[in-house]
């Protein structure tokens, strides 16, 4: 897996705490994610790419155990590589996103996880010519709910829109919408938020 084998082989750095600024963890992701996505493209596996990060994904947003397996500085190298090798039988995926991780494990980058499913969504979403929305609801949209705002979205970014769903509880009602650097906050929470705040600064 040469393109795999070149992050290896110092074009990574050296050991980094998981407390290291959000700037650095991007980076090392990004440069995993353009050896991943390269891989991929060459080989004509972006869909299946598509579907393991949002498998990936998935994961990490319901398992507290598996983000805690790939941030605590507990578990050794042995620990992380078997553990998430495990995890990628069990999910079902492919044989390089699967040496990918294994890789990431055993350089002790596991923790930059979140930060290449981000990097790769968006080269896969460039690559097909449309864009990524984060969407956080108080409950779950239905299906008729999330075309309709992905057929909003794409009206005013005038390119496609896919849509990654999460339930936040918190936000009472409302939405959450993130395009790229964009936030559009339409959700209740954030409003009697915004009165308190003015509320304060009358009193």
């Amino acid at each position: 897996m040469p393109a795999l084998l070149r992050v290896a082989r110092g074009q990574d750095i050296g050991r980094v705490d998981v407390s290291e600024p959000a700037s650095i963890s991007t980076g090392i992701a990004s440069r995993y994610a353009k050896a991943m996505f390269d891989l991929a493209h060459d080989g004509k596996a972006l869909a299946s790419l598509e579907t393991d990060v949002d498998a990936l994904d998935a994961a990490l947003r319901g398992s507290a155990d598996l983000r805690d397996l790939i941030t605590s500085p507990l578990y050794t190298r042995d620990d992380q590589a078997a553990a998430i090798a495990a995890v990628a039988g069990k999910m079902g995926l492919s044989k390089d996103v699967t040496s990918l991780l294994g890789l990431m494990a055993a350089k002790r980058r596991l923790f930059v996880l979140p930060q290449l499913i981000t990097v790769l969504r968006a080269m896969i979403a460039a690559e097909k010519g449309e864009v990524t929305a984060e969407v956080a609801s108080a409950k779950a949209l239905t299906k008729t709910q999330a075309d309709k705002l992905a057929k909003t979205l794409s009206a005013q970014a005038g390119k496609d829109v896919k849509i990654i769903q999460t339930v936040d509880e918190s936000l009472i009602g409302g939405l959450v919408v993130k395009i790229g650097s964009k936030m559009i906050d339409t959700s209740i929470a954030s409003k009697l938020q915004a009165l308190q705040n003015t509320m304060k600064e009358v009193g």
